[in-house]
């Protein structure tokens, strides 16, 4: 095993094969109460461990994991899934060329050969599916489509999947089933798991069909309480709270919101628990009507706010303080000064469905309550106590400007050295330009010199966390924020300390980034720590 940092709660085994990393994976799983590790995500070669440093010392835990002998451990076989598959695929000809196979041989490969799902990862509900004898490895497409039909069956590599909802893919489609990978409104969204055995059969010589069928959607339940009216939604409003934590065996990354110190200070101004959900206001031009009295406070990116009475009467509101609202008061928001989002809390809470545990909307895995739209109306939860507000709360960062340079600090690795030296160099001396491209799945960054590649080869998907500097073939980073995919095929150079993770969700487009390393690129070894020269 080999050891190599990711960020200051994180760090990344890499190993020889997959069936190392499924084994380690299962041992893991079994003992990370023992290992205080938080999360797993495994990958084609790695794992990545987050863990809480405040309570593990990492190189503690870095020994006891590779104390561990994976040699001898039994990769458990999870339930077995059937799914018929029609083999009409774009690229099944292809596919059958460059195997030197006719199509039928392929076909006859994917359905008498059992697969198992290693991880999952790049969508929800997007399985990694492996089989020792299928002899169907192939190289993904060199120019990935701009969107792929759900239900698509595909080859990349090793491995087999099946596209869970319409999306851009570079995989080669060799096929398409109507059986439902990926369905919200089930039960267990997920219809394959890490461990699960799936066989697949030919549509046309089959009747067998899934016990899943696909779900229709519940109709919306009505609330018929409108507390509260959006009236304007700027840019992009959405519900955030910390996240969906925890559910990678599922595909699904951490979302919440982009600035949670400007949460919680939201929420304890109104007196909520600090991981109430709140609006989360791009860029402002938000504007809403209050229909009952009620409490609220805004925080975050730098605006003006004007409050209209009933009787037309127009006066100015300040952030980061609480702001009492009459029946009829109309608030506004104006574009952002410094920062890029605002966040608006209203005093008990906001009446909406968790999904998966959380009221965040995800904007890559489209999970979670909408964006909301103009006339779109809310219930404030009632209060079941009386809970004490905070006077004294102020912003947590220096929101910056579009003509500022912020400084993120950040830790090498887990690919630094996949770089040249003077792609490293280049990384830490000269300034990033954030570009319109970006959102709040990263940060598109463009700079005068490209980073360049010392190795070459194809880097097998691997987890990814927020904060990832990650390096595509044009050599321009992008830097991942909340709504980041899971695993990616780019290498990562580095990660912005999770300190700096609030600020980096606040850096507006055209404003310059640049980074700061905190030490040196450097792997675990037994008690050696990666982080000595910090």
């Amino acid at each position: 095993m080999r050891f190599i940092p990711v960020n200051l709660s994180a760090f990344m085994v890499e190993l020889q094969s997959l069936e190392e990393t499924m084994a380690l994976t299962d041992l893991l799983r079994d003992m990370s109460r023992t290992f205080a590790i938080e999360e797993l995500t495994p990958a084609a070669r790695t794992v990545l461990v987050r863990f809480n440093p405040v309570i593990t010392d990492v190189n503690i835990l870095v020994k006891q994991i590779a104390a561990l002998d994976i040699s001898i451990t039994d990769i458990k076989s999870g339930q077995l899934v059937t799914i018929p598959v029609h083999y009409n695929g774009e690229d099944l000809v292809d596919v059958a060329d460059y195997l030197g196979v006719s199509t039928d041989e392929v076909i006859r490969r994917h359905t008498s050969n059992e697969y198992q799902v290693a991880f999952c990862g790049f969508a929800p509900g997007f399985a990694y599916m492996v089989s020792k004898n299928a002899e169907l490895n192939v190289p993904r497409r060199q120019s990935p489509r701009i969107r792929i039909p759900a239900g698509s069956v595909a080859l990349a590599g090793e491995f087999s999947s099946i596209y869970p909802q319409s999306s851009p893919g570079g995989w080669q489609l060799i096929g398409v089933t109507d059986t439902a990978v990926w369905d919200i409104y089930r039960a267990e969204p997920a219809l394959l798991k890490p461990g699960y055995r799936v066989s697949f059969v030919d549509a046309r010589k089959a009747t067998v069909t899934h016990s899943l069928p696909r779900v229709q959607a519940p109709q919306k339940e009505v609330i018929h309480s409108e507390d509260f009216t959006v009236l304007a939604t700027g840019l992009q409003t959405l519900l955030q709270d910390f996240g969906r934590i925890g559910q990678s065996a599922l595909g699904i990354s951490e979302s919440g919101a982009m600035d949670k110190a400007a949460l919680r200070s939201a929420n304890r101004l109104v007196g909520n628990a600090i991981n109430e959900a709140a609006f989360e206001i791009t860029q402002g031009g938000f504007k809403a009507q209050a229909n009952c009295s009620m409490l609220v406070a805004v925080t975050g990116a730098t605006c003006v706010l004007e409050v209209t009475t009933i009787e037309g009467v127009k006066y100015s509101a300040q952030q980061y303080q609480p702001i009492q609202l009459a029946r009829g008061d109309i608030i506004r928001f104006s574009r952002v000064t410094k920062g890029v989002r605002s966040y608006l809390a209203i005093r008990g809470g906001i009446e909406v469905a968790a999904v998966l545990g959380s009221c965040s909307f995800d904007i890559l895995a489209q999970v979670g309550p909408e964006p909301l739209t103009a006339g779109q109306t809310f219930a404030i939860k009632p209060l079941k106590h009386q809970t004490a507000i905070s006077l004294n709360e102020t912003p947590m960062i220096d929101y910056p400007s579009t003509d500022e340079v912020v400084v993120l600090d950040v830790v090498l690795g887990p690919r630094t050295d996949w770089f040249t030296a003077q792609a490293l160099h280049s990384l830490t001396s000269q300034l990033w330009q954030v570009t319109a491209a970006s959102n709040r799945i990263g940060l598109r960054l463009q700079g005068e010199t490209p980073l360049e590649r010392e190795k070459h080869q194809e880097l097998p998907s691997e987890g990814t966390c927020v904060g990832a500097i990650q390096i595509p073939a044009n050599g321009q980073p992008v830097l991942f924020l909340n709504d980041h995919p899971l695993t990616g095929g780019y290498p990562v150079i580095g990660a912005v300390c999770e300190y700096h993770l609030d600020l980096a969700g606040q850096i507006p487009v055209n404003a310059k980034i640049q980074f700061n390393p905190i030490g040196e690129f450097k792997e675990f070894e037994g008690s050696h720590d990666a982080y000595a020269n910090n």
